[in-house]
């Protein structure tokens, strides 16, 4: 069945999907909820996606173009957006302005369930590679945006760490012990831009040019998925 056109019906259907998984969760929506939150029958959500799966990987995508277009948005206005400080500190800004972006960045089982556990899940078939970051930080070394006096590959592995450790320290540490999401990302922020911006302040101008980049590459590798 060709897929329906209605883009105003489109975005109420993923508005309301939005909605109910933010309070009752992936698992325990349904898609006859979803149809009534929506105002429309159970049949029109078949006209958009294929189903349940298909709309949340929809609505993901969706929510990550917002994200990266206010990410953009931050990135340009601050003075200090292309050092990896200002990277660091404009993501949260930019994940703060959408409940459910946030929810995706911990990868919140109570809202995401069982999908988070389905093979070739839309976070596994676009989360960046090794050689993606490798080349990000060789680039922003390259123009003066990161210090050049350390390994890019050791730099790649901590940021990967990093990246990692946000999202998986609840299965080593109790969920008590460990801190806001929001003063994790600030104190990475911190860390990084103290390690690895030059002393000189860093290129930031040639650094948000290499951001934009990379921010262009992320919708259009999600637009392929």
């Amino acid at each position: 069945m060709p897929k329906s056109d209605n883009e105003i019906r489109e975005q109420r259907i993923l508005d309301a999907a939005s909605t109910l998984f933010m309070h009752y969760g992936f698992d325990k929506t349904t898609v006859s909820d979803i149809a009534q939150a929506a105002g429309v029958s159970k049949g029109a959500i078949y006209l958009h996606f294929q189903g349940k799966d298909d709309l949340l990987e929809c609505l993901i995508k969706r929510e990550l173009k917002a994200y990266a277009e206010k990410w953009l948005e931050l990135i340009d206005v601050d003075p200090e957006g292309g050092t990896i400080g200002g990277m660091y500190k404009n993501t949260l800004y930019a994940i703060n302005s959408s409940a459910f972006m946030s929810a995706m960045i911990r990868q919140d089982g109570r809202i995401l369930g069982n999908y988070l556990r389905k093979q070739e899940n839309i976070f596994q078939s676009t989360r960046p590679n090794q050689s993606t970051r490798y080349t990000f930080v060789k680039q922003m070394q390259a123009v003066g945006a990161v210090r050049q006096d350390i390994d890019a590959k050791v730099i790649t592995h901590i940021m990967n760490m990093f990246s990692f450790s946000l999202v998986s320290m609840d299965t080593l540490v109790p969920q008590a012990e460990i801190p806001a999401t929001d003063d994790l990302i600030l104190g990475i922020a911190e860390i990084m831009d103290r390690a690895l911006t030059p002393e000189n302040g860093g290129n930031s101008a040639a650094g948000k040019i290499i951001l934009r980049q990379i921010a262009a590459d992320t919708r259009f590798r999600y637009a392929q998925s």
